[in-house]
């Protein structure tokens, strides 16, 4: 019965929300471990599934950018959509493969700018920037889904664990989901996010959920020499493959509360539960236990 109840409520979401784009935040901790890379092929095979897809580029200007991989020039930015300078067809710059990118860097814009009251498609990827002290931005704190994007070596996981507990008390994070990149051993991805998903339920009491993994790939390189995605240019390749079995996955993933343009408040993030977060089950194990066992998942 609980099960039944779930699925009509989540129906009823989706029927109200079919007029609503879905924001999907794309961040890494430490040494960017292809979150970028990821943005983009996400976008470019949610696009060949025919959505209509904005990539939002927190990490413009710079080179390692989303505008600047596909060697795209948009005319404005997300302060010039939400100021009602250009709109948003106008400003984004549309590539090869569909998905209109537009620069959206920190502090560029108001706080309360909410990208869905500006996009008519039905996607809205965010290539996220941690600032200075490694939190999100108001942006990327509006999406539906957070994804931590990480690769299955010792110091990406203890470098993800360790953001994940930085954002969970600088943001109330209750849930997100993992992508594990440049992977040689399926079974030991799953098991580096298994190991994840105890450690962030069982010490944070923040739900962690699989996105999919990715496996390494030359072919990765080639298509950025070509200023394309490994979706466009390689679309057998094994890469290619498991970034479009990510992406028909998210058109299952459950749809959460809707935000409010005036409350950005959602179900991943609740400041308000800051002052009144149970710390007791939190304390139950030392640090260096803890530290353990993130390092144990990452021996793996």
């Amino acid at each position: 019965m609980s099960k039944l109840v779930s699925d009509q409520a989540d129906g009823l979401r989706r029927l109200l929300a079919q007029s609503s784009a879905r924001i999907i935040a794309i961040a890494s901790m430490g040494n960017r471990p292809g979150a970028t890379t990821a943005a983009m092929n996400l976008g470019a095979a949610l696009a060949h599934m025919g959505k209509d897809v904005l990539l939002l580029d927190e990490h413009r200007p710079g080179p390692d950018t989303a505008c600047a991989a596909w060697a795209a020039d948009p005319l404005g930015t997300l302060a010039d959509v939400a100021s009602q300078r250009l709109t948003c067809e106008g400003a984004a710059a549309r590539t090869e493969c569909g998905v209109h990118v537009l620069p959206a860097p920190l502090g560029g814009q108001p706080d309360h700018t909410d990208p869905r009251l500006l996009w008519d498609g039905s996607m809205i990827l965010v290539d996220a920037a941690l600032d200075a002290v490694g939190n999100l931005s108001p942006l990327a704190r509006l999406a539906d889904e957070l994804v931590v994007v990480l690769q299955p070596h010792p110091a990406s996981i203890t470098a993800t664990y360790s953001g994940i507990k930085r954002l969970h008390y600088a943001h109330a994070l209750r849930q997100l989901r993992l992508l594990v990149n440049g992977v040689a051993d399926p079974e030991a991805a799953r098991q580096t996010m298994a190991n994840l998903v105890d450690t962030g339920s069982r010490y944070l009491a923040v739900s962690i959920q699989p996105a999919g993994w990715v496996r390494a790939d030359p072919h990765m390189a080639d298509a950025r020499r070509l200023a394309r995605t490994v979706v466009e240019a390689f679309p057998a390749s094994p890469a290619a493959v498991d970034f479009r079995v990510i992406a028909a996955a998210v058109a299952q993933w459950p749809w959460r509360p809707a935000v409010r343009p005036q409350d950005t408040r959602t179900a991943l993030w609740r400041p308000e539960a800051l002052a009144s977060e149970p710390v007791a089950a939190q304390e139950q194990e030392t640090e260096d236990e803890r530290d353990g066992r993130v390092h144990r998942a990452g021996n793996l």
